[in-house]
């Protein structure tokens, strides 16, 4: 490592593959400070469908970049690289580690290989797009997308109109995809003026199918922990609306249909697990190309690989400090 440089881990996967505990377990045992990458747990009051540790968890363990902003507000990826950048300067100037860990994609993307160079907004372009979801809904401008931009499409959820709508602005200003516009080359990442010496843990199934059993009993599981009530609460909130981003975040958004009367209760189930199962696929597929060539991959099959992580930290601790 350069005598520069300054250490930063990561570690990522698909949703619901353990990355939260196993930082929770190396937290607790190590130098490292955990900064969330998380675009659902960056939220107050979403507890319980964005698996956010608990208050017992954080105090053993604290996270930076969690309960920051009230779910009225539209956190977004500029937003996270500041703030991120800030926490992991701290850290480094407290004699810390600092560990990003979540799955969020653009976040982890544009803060290690830079905010890319891309149009300004468009009005008479997102009045367009708009007017289209308004009146044929997300799914049928996601249909749209797919035909002009099918690599954006793909890593692109149905429902989350905020980012199908940038993608499509910016095939219909510059006739490229957005993805083509994204940084290509993985250069050594600067954070606040520094090189950053980087490590990455990914955590990938080794089976997919012991995923999707996964991702099902956990949404099972936050039924049973009172998900409902956490969306009835929310519902309260006077100025929150279900076009807020918060509250387009998977399991969040059918919730709140169920809650509306346009679900019924074995529909909202169906489709937040489909959701969600096509979310980690989106998470694998962005994972495969990058920085695979320097990334650290241990497959997970029942259990949390508690040994590999520590035995991976310990290898990354040892060379950086």
């Amino acid at each position: 490592m350069s005598v520069k440089s300054r250490p930063l881990l990561v570690i990522t996967g698909p949703t619901g593959i353990g990355k939260t505990d196993l930082a929770l377990a190396l937290g607790s045992e190590s130098p490292i400070r955990v900064i969330s990458s998380d675009s659902v747990m960056v939220y107050q009051c979403l507890d319980i469908g964005s698996a956010k540790p608990t208050t017992e968890e954080l105090v053993q363990c604290p996270h930076d970049l969690i309960d920051l902003v009230p779910p009225e507000h539209p956190f977004d990826v500029s937003q996270f690289v500041t703030y991120a950048a800030k926490f992991i300067h701290s850290a480094w100037g407290n004699g810390q580690v600092p560990c990003l860990v979540g799955g969020t994609i653009m976040y982890l993307k544009s803060l290690l290989d830079g905010l890319d160079t891309l149009p300004g907004a468009d009005p008479i372009i997102r009045e367009q797009v708009r007017l289209k979801a308004e009146s044929e809904g997300w799914p049928r401008v996601h249909a749209w997308l797919r035909s002009l931009d099918q690599e954006a499409a793909d890593l692109i959820h149905p429902n989350h109109s905020s980012r199908i709508e940038r993608a499509l602005e910016v095939r219909l200003i510059t006739g490229k995809s957005i993805c083509s516009l994204w940084s290509g080359i993985h250069t050594q990442p600067s954070i606040c003026g520094q090189v950053v010496d980087l490590s990455v843990l990914a955590l990938v199934p080794s089976d997919r199918e012991q995923l999707k059993d996964r991702l099902n009993r956990r949404f099972d599981s936050m039924l049973r922990r009172g998900f409902e009530g956490e969306v009835e609460a929310l519902r309260e909130r006077p100025e929150l609306t279900p076009d807020y981003p918060s509250m387009r975040s998977v399991g969040y958004r059918q919730m709140w249909q169920y809650l509306d009367g346009n679900l019924s209760k074995d529909e909202m189930t169906d489709q937040a697990k489909a959701s969600t199962r096509q979310l980690a696929k989106r998470q694998l597929t962005w994972l495969r190309s990058w920085r695979a060539d320097t990334n650290t991959f241990i497959e997970v099959s029942k259990s949390i690989p508690f040994e590999k992580g520590k035995a991976w930290l310990s290898g990354v601790l040892d060379r950086v400090l």
